[in-house]
């Protein structure tokens, strides 16, 4: 076997764009995509990586990309991290599979073990592992309603949870997620949230307009589960107002309704700390683990109180390659590298350097009508003239000129008019400020 050179080593931490882009090995690749991957796979930028490391992205053709979008906050610790790699190295020599519910195995345990630890309260908590955060969600939906003996679920609008028949139902923008991909599962509710840039609500007065909507509509009685992202993430990286999600917490437990947290893309120390509901004083029932939970492995996880999740029967929660030893490995290993590295510090880091900067150019470019976010996970809302109405247009032209300019940005929002900052948190200071140098430029073309 040749011996090969650790990625660090490989790659020089910089921006570098040596070709068009995409460049012409990358469109080769495209064509010989066409003819056999299903159109509705479709990519943001017609760029084939080769390889990655910390915060940079390699293309086929040896563009180098500051990477803003870390595969939409999986890449959390950080691409090819060593710890993460020589853990699922090690562990591929020793056990790749066996059926946790056949024969089982420590690194579930461990695992277990850590999220009964990291996760909001403490109560005792369990936890049944999974393969994707889809796959995480209708199964805490499935306990909920084992659980309390009822069919109904709550949603918020512009919430995403997956592209399963149950959460396509369960998230709120039809297209692409779910136009013309019904019918969808029943007894899903979707309720008003808090959106303070569109509604200018406080926190009370947003919470009393969901609670009011689903008492009406539904029937707190009627609810297995209210199921809200801290911080919404495809809706646009949607900060609630102060006051929101407790009373959102304190309704839920005075009618016996479960209160999930799906932290799937804001949890694993991408706000600062574990969790972003610690951010918002709510301690969750349930807790949803997935993305940036093994460092680009498939493991997700479902969280909670004891008693809820021993709702169901023996046998009645698993899956084939659910909790694989592999990628139980790698998520050993970014827990360990959460506490090594002091991850949670530099998340906030992070905020301290790109959140001014956004900022600056929203003082300067009216079309970003709104900054928010917490963490490494920042957004920019752009609108027109200064207003409120969306402008998906400013953020296809700027997403697409950072591009061919070496900063890969993700698209986001009901309306296709937020800018998404998901940063690994490896990422330097110094490549922060030369990113958004480029989205400088960027909006100065527009």
């Amino acid at each position: 076997m040749t011996d090969i050179l650790p990625v660090s080593t490989a790659i020089d931490p910089v921006r570098r764009i040596v070709t068009a882009v995409p460049g012409p090995k990358s469109q080769a690749l495209h064509l010989r995509r066409l003819a056999v991957v299903a159109g509705g796979v479709s990519s943001a930028l017609p760029v084939y990586v080769e390889r990655a490391h910390g915060a940079i992205v390699v293309d086929v053709d040896g563009n180098q990309f500051i990477d803003l979008g870390s595969g939409i906050g999986v890449m959390t610790v950080g691409h090819t991290d060593e710890a993460v790699v020589a853990a699922a190295t090690a562990q591929l020599g020793e056990l790749t599979h066996a059926m946790f519910t056949i024969t089982p195995y420590e690194g579930y345990v461990r695992v277990a073990e850590l999220l009964a630890e990291h996760t909001p309260g403490d109560f005792a908590k369990k936890t049944v592992l999974l393969n994707s955060g889809a796959e995480a969600v209708e199964n805490a939906v499935k306990i909920a309603r084992k659980h309390t003996g009822r069919a109904g679920v709550a949603v918020l609008e512009h919430a995403y949870h997956g592209r399963t028949n149950l959460t396509m139902a369960m998230t709120f923008k039809a297209m692409p997620y779910k136009a013309g991909f019904g019918p969808f599962a029943g007894s899903i509710h979707t309720a008003p949230g808090s959106y303070p840039f569109h509604d200018g609500l406080s926190g009370a007065d947003a919470a009393a307009r969901t609670i009011s909507y689903l008492e009406k509509s539904v029937g707190a009685g009627d609810l297995a589960c209210l199921v809200v992202e801290p911080i919404q993430g495809e809706g646009g990286f949607v900060v609630p107002a102060e006051g929101y999600l407790p009373a959102l917490q304190e309704w839920c437990t005075a009618n016996g309704i479960v209160f999930i947290a799906d932290e799937i893309q804001s949890g694993m120390a991408r706000t600062g700390r574990y969790f972003a509901s610690e951010h918002f004083g709510v301690v969750p029932d349930v807790v949803l683990s997935a993305k940036g939970i093994a460092g680009g492995l498939p493991i997700a996880g479902v969280t909670g109180r004891a008693e809820i999740m021993d709702s169901s029967h023996p046998g009645g929660l698993g899956g084939t390659f659910a909790g694989n030893p592999v990628a139980a490995a790698a998520a050993v290993a970014v827990f360990g590298e959460i506490e090594r590295r002091s991850l949670l510090a530099e998340a906030a880091r992070i905020e301290s350097v790109l959140k001014p900067e956004l900022l600056s150019l929203q003082s300067r470019y009216d079309v970003i009508g709104d900054v928010r976010g917490i963490g490494a996970m920042l957004a920019i809302e752009l609108v027109r003239s200064g207003g409120t109405e969306p402008n998906p247009a400013a953020v296809t032209a700027v997403t697409a000129y950072a591009a061919q300019h070496g900063v890969l940005l993700l698209n986001a929002g009901t309306w296709g008019n937020v800018i998404r900052f998901l940063p690994s948190l490896a990422i330097s200071d110094e490549q922060l400020h030369d990113a958004i140098s480029v989205l400088e430029d960027a909006f100065r073309t527009l």
